[in-house]
């Protein structure tokens, strides 16, 4: 096998050949020092990656980027957090993993928080998932009902557009489900499965054009001229399918999104940390980031996720001065009440960054509030998955009531050296009091 070709099987749908490719490269390839960056938020293809990355492909190119540590977050499931945590075992880097999804918060429910256009609904995640849930447990309880309600939810998506396009109707198990690898379609799947339907169904690209006009209220020699840019056209059929004004866009069902308070439930029972997600200040649920802060504080979430990249970029000067004023709100009402925050940059679609360039003058005053969040959550996850001591946890608690002096364990074990397969191994036959020592005496 070469080089290239296990790069390639990376990507694949079973997740022996993936890890099999993996420790193959882990011996064949250099890896740089790692340098200051990461991304610690990365969709794999268990939810949608714009390049169809595999939680194992995510961390291969993090490592041979030399970032320091990178985080999957994946749409409503939890099925790459024991791959991407042994995939950064044989790599040497450091990893989390988190899952996002949406809950509705009853406090905001007359406003829009960060889902546009769905006034109390919260994109919300869980952070430092370690493991996965033990069988028959709440926490494996949980997961399926995420998974359930979020299916409910995409493939009600899928009905509402082949009512309104029966031309183009695709057939759930022809057409989507081959495109994913845990039969778990996302809206971004949904919409790339109706472009390939009608393809098939208008082979001749005016054709196609004319009919794609009448829906995307775009003319068909725009749609022509588009049409190459695959991912730009995608988004363009997001729009015109699934977002509001589109054909299967439908106001959202406050029943389908489970409340705020269930979600932290099921989170903190598997031992992981609720985590506020923050679009960039300037919807009215998200304006005032002190009410905010204190309000999801007040509903036990305790961390900040933040995609610094459209935080500091606006359409206009005048967009941007305030997107930046609105991030130093945000970052000093954390700072405040000592959440960590972490960033990343999602690489669910074409177009955002690889990583966040922190070391770039505009991320000065957060570079090490930023770095900090990172080691904490790689801290969080070595000493829950070995040592019984999630952050929130018991141990915890009595041992680090104080939040700084918590903050400080966490993060110095997380910028410790990232754990080889072999350490993995000894501290898993350790028992967990001896793992918390050893990891305990590791610190930076």
């Amino acid at each position: 096998m070469t080089v290239n070709e296990a790069i390639s099987k990376l990507d694949d749908f079973s997740l022996e050949t993936r890890l099999g490719a993996l420790e193959f490269l882990a011996g064949a390839e250099s890896f740089p020092e790692a340098g200051p960056l990461y991304n610690l938020h990365c969709h794999s293809f268990f939810s949608y990656n714009a390049n169809g990355w595999s939680p194992s492909r995510i961390a291969y190119e993090c490592r041979k980027a030399g970032l320091f540590a990178t985080g999957l977050c994946d749409f409503d499931v939890l099925d790459g957090v024991e791959e991407f945590i042994k995939a950064g075992e044989i790599l040497g880097i450091r990893t989390a993993a988190h899952v996002e999804t949406r809950a509705f918060i009853s406090e905001l429910s007359a406003v829009d928080i960060n889902s546009p256009g769905e006034h109390g609904v919260a994109y919300t995640m869980g952070c430092g998932f370690f493991r996965d849930p033990l069988p028959d447990s709440p926490e494996a309880a949980g997961t399926a009902r995420e998974r359930a309600n979020a299916q409910s939810r995409n493939l009600g998506l899928v009905q509402r557009i082949n009512a309104a396009l029966p031309e183009v109707a695709i057939d759930i198990e022809r057409d989507l489900m081959p495109i994913t690898p845990r039969r778990n379609p996302t809206e971004r799947h949904i919409i790339s499965a109706f472009r390939v339907r009608a393809n098939q169904v208008f082979p001749d690209a005016a054709a196609r054009a004319a009919y794609w006009s009448k829906v995307a209220k775009r003319t068909p020699d725009e749609l022509l001229a588009l049409e190459s840019n695959i991912p730009a056209f995608e988004e363009l059929l997001r729009s015109a399918l699934a977002k509001r004004g589109g054909v299967g866009y439908k106001d959202p069902d406050i029943s389908a999104f489970p409340p705020i308070e269930s979600l932290v439930g099921w989170i903190k029972a598997a031992g992981a940390i609720p985590t506020c997600a923050w679009l960039d200040g300037t919807s009215d649920g998200e304006a005032d980031a002190e009410r905010l802060v204190e309000l999801m504080v007040s509903k036990e979430f305790a961390a900040m996720n933040i995609i610094p990249d459209r935080n500091i970029r606006g359409k206009t000067e005048e967009q941007t001065r305030l997107k930046l004023k609105k991030l130093g709100e945000l970052v000093a009402a954390c700072v405040k009440r000592d959440l960590p925050v972490i960033i990343g940059t999602e690489m669910n679609k074409h177009g955002l960054p690889f990583v966040d360039d922190i070391t770039a003058e505009v991320y000065a005053p957060y570079r090490k509030i930023f770095t900090d969040g990172a080691y904490v959550l790689t801290g969080h996850t070595k000493l829950a998955r070995y040592a019984n001591a999630p952050y929130l946890g018991a141990r915890a608690v009595a041992e680090f009531a104080s939040l700084p002096e918590r903050n400080a364990f966490y993060a110095a074990v997380g910028r410790a050296a990232p754990l080889t397969v072999a350490q993995a191994a000894e501290l898993r036959a350790m028992g967990t009091e001896r793992a918390f020592s050893w990891l305990s005496d590791s610190r930076a």
